[in-house]
């Protein structure tokens, strides 16, 4: 008998704990936890992902992504690709090696495997590649660096040897050997560069960057480039046609009258882009990818560097196939979709 009285009470108690519940706004209810996984603080996909994040936060309520902004693009991708984590930045270049089992995934078998489950949510440009001095420092060419304290990207990442390669294709000089090759994550190297601890500056970023915008406010700089002479140099022309990258240009006076460049700038420009796993949810991921386009639609006129971001650039330099719902979300917004992105 008291054990009929103890079950009863407690279907009454799950009854009005059930009752609750569902009285609950939707707001309070738990949200599905997601992480994003990108580069650090200072440079365009972090700017791009964390407005992502924030935007699908503030207009999604089942959805919460957490941003993780350490570790590398590289390792990023096999998280992804293995299910542990929702989405990462990657790129074009980053995918042809993954699928082709070169590089830093040579000796990695279940490299094309893994690439073959990730799935394209957007594309948009990381920007040009700004090679940034101090017109104090008297440096005016790339071939000033030589003996120089120089900041060409994190270690072990793409931004890192794209510079290296391209230094020594245009100046034969090497890293370690002919000037030093300071070690450092993009938040430290741009906190380095505004207190003087360092001669040279390199971020692909989309222009104006805040980082560089701020310095130029009280400082005279100047962004080095790619000689005319130099752009059919075999090494430069390697950098230029690998998957998602190509030539681009630093206008004069993008950063103000302290920017000292007399012309144009000739540089890098590179294409990276947000992906997922190709189980991922296909309405949470239209959702998300309709609500980001619409709140970047509105932010336009208060933040510059995301004027640049747009659903015709979503499928620039595509060279996988898009998520389904990534795919019906862009169709919808009149996007002409490259073979490439249908599965």
């Amino acid at each position: 008998m008291k054990t009929t009285k103890l079950n009863r009470r407690s279907v009454l108690a799950s009854a009005v704990a059930a009752s609750a519940l569902a009285a609950l706004p939707r707001a309070a209810m738990a949200k599905e936890l997601l992480r994003m996984s990108t580069l650090g603080p200072g440079t365009t996909p972090n700017l791009v992902m964390t407005t992502f994040a924030n935007i699908v936060n503030r207009e999604l309520p089942d959805y919460e992504i957490q941003v993780n902004a350490t570790g590398a693009a590289t390792r990023h991708v096999l998280e992804v690709a293995a299910g542990k984590t929702a989405f990462c930045m990657s790129s074009p270049s980053v995918n042809a090696l993954m699928a082709n089992q070169k590089a830093m995934y040579a000796k990695m078998d279940q490299a094309p495997e893994l690439a073959k489950k990730l799935r394209a949510v957007l594309n948009f440009p990381m920007g040009v590649y700004h090679i940034a001095v101090y017109e104090s420092s008297g440096i005016t060419s790339l071939n000033d660096i030589a003996g120089k304290r120089v900041f060409l990207g994190p270690p072990g990442g793409a931004a890192y040897s794209t510079m290296e390669r391209l230094f020594q294709a245009v100046t034969g000089l090497e890293a370690g050997t002919d000037y030093e090759a300071v070690k450092l994550g993009w938040d430290a190297a741009a906190a380095s560069f505004q207190d003087g601890n360092l001669d040279v500056y390199c971020n692909p970023t989309n222009a104006p960057s805040p980082v560089l915008t701020q310095i130029a406010v009280t400082n005279a700089v100047r962004f080095l480039g790619i000689p005319e002479d130099k752009l059919e140099v075999e090494g430069v022309k390697a950098l230029v046609n690998r998957p998602g990258f190509g030539l681009g240009i630093l206008s004069a006076g993008t950063y103000g009258e302290n920017q000292k460049n007399d012309g144009d700038t000739t540089t890098l420009r590179v294409t990276v882009g947000i992906v997922t796993n190709e189980t991922a949810d296909e309405e949470m991921v239209y959702e998300m990818t309709k609500t980001f386009f619409a709140g970047v639609a509105e932010m336009g006129e208060s933040a510059p560097w995301l004027k640049a971001v747009n659903p015709e650039g979503a499928v620039a330099d595509l060279n996988m196939p898009l998520h389904s719902g990534a795919l019906r979300a862009l169709e919808e917004m009149g996007v002409t979709i490259p073979d490439v992105g249908r599965s």
